[in-house]
C-alpha cells in the first residue's frame, strides 16, 4: 500500500515534466518573439499589398520554416491574426548571444525609414540575416554603405492574401531561389564575404534536432526520471524481501 502511495506523485511528476518538455520545445522551435518598433521600419520578402514598410507599432516574428540553410520568418499582427510579410533569411553566426532579442537596421538618409537587416533570437549565436529584391538592394547597400543580401528571382513582392503553409509556391520558391550580396560600390559577391554561417554542426542541431530547453523546465524530466528508478527500486527489493519470508 505504501508502493502505490509512492507511485501516485512520482507518476504525476512524470507526466508534468513532459508537459514542460513540450511547450518548451514548442515555444523554441517557432522562435516567437514580440517587436515593438517606435518608427516606421522597411522590409523586404513577400508581403501584403501596402506593407513594404510596417507602421510604427507591435509585431510579432516567428519561423516559419528552416529545415534548411535558407530560412523563412514571418512577421504577424500583435494579436498573431494576420500575417503581413513572409521573408526569405539566411543563418547569420556572430560570437557572442545575449538574453535579449537583437534587431539590426540599414540607417538612412534623413526622412527615410530604417530598413530591417536581421534578427537574433535570446541565447542563440546566429540570427537571420534578411535578403532583399536585387533592385533594392543595390539602393540599400549604395545608401548604407553596407552589403546587402539579395535575390533576383521572379518573385511578387506583394501578395493578396497572407501566406501560411511552408508549402505554399511562393514559400518553395525563396528556399530554391539563387542568394548573393551586392557592395555599396555595386559589386555583386558570394554571401559567403557578407555571412558568416554557423557551423555545418550547429546547422544540424538546429534544423535535426530538439532545441535545447530552458533551465526551468529541463530539471522537470530528470527528476521524474529518478523518481521512476526509485520506485522501480523499491518494487524490486519488496519482491526480494517477500521471496526471502
Amino acid at each position: 500500500m505504501k508502493v502505490l502511495k509512492l507511485a501516485t506523485p512520482v507518476l504525476c511528476l512524470a507526466f508534468l515534466g513532459a508537459a514542460f518538455s513540450s511547450t518548451a520545445s514548442a515555444d523554441e522551435k517557432d522562435r516567437k518573439t514580440t517587436i515593438t518598433f517606435s518608427a516606421p521600419v522597411e522590409i523586404p520578402g513577400v508581403h501584403l499589398q501596402g506593407f513594404g514598410i510596417l507602421p510604427a507599432g507591435t509585431y510579432i516574428f516567428k519561423i516559419l520554416d528552416s529545415q534548411s540553410d535558407r530560412h523563412i520568418v514571418q512577421i504577424f499582427s500583435k494579436d498573431s491574426l494576420t500575417v503581413y510579410a513572409t521573408i526569405l533569411a539566411i543563418p547569420n553566426y556572430r560570437l557572442k548571444a545575449t538574453d535579449k532579442t537583437v534587431m539590426t537596421f540599414r540607417e538612412r538618409p534623413a526622412g527615410e525609414p530604417e530598413a530591417l537587416r536581421a534578427w537574433f533570437y535570446p541565447g542563440r549565436e546566429w540570427g537571420e540575416e534578411f535578403v532583399y529584391p536585387k533592385s533594392r538592394a543595390l539602393i540599400l547597400a549604395k545608401e548604407t554603405h553596407t552589403a546587402v543580401l539579395y535575390t533576383d528571382a521572379p518573385i511578387e513582392p506583394e501578395v493578396a492574401v497572407a501566406i501560411k503553409t511552408p508549402e505554399e509556391p511562393v514559400v518553395v520558391e525563396l528556399k530554391r531561389a539563387p542568394v548573393m550580396a551586392v557592395q555599396p560600390t555595386g559589386e555583386e559577391v558570394e554571401i559567403a564575404q557578407v555571412v558568416t554561417a554557423p557551423p555545418p554542426a550547429v546547422l544540424v542541431a538546429q534544423n535535426d534536432a530538439p532545441a535545447a530547453l530552458p533551465a526551468t523546465a529541463s530539471s522537470l524530466p530528470l527528476v521524474a526520471l529518478f523518481g521512476m528508478l526509485a520506485l522501480a527500486g523499491a518494487l524490486t527489493l519488496g519482491f526480494l524481501q517477500k521471496r526471502a519470508l
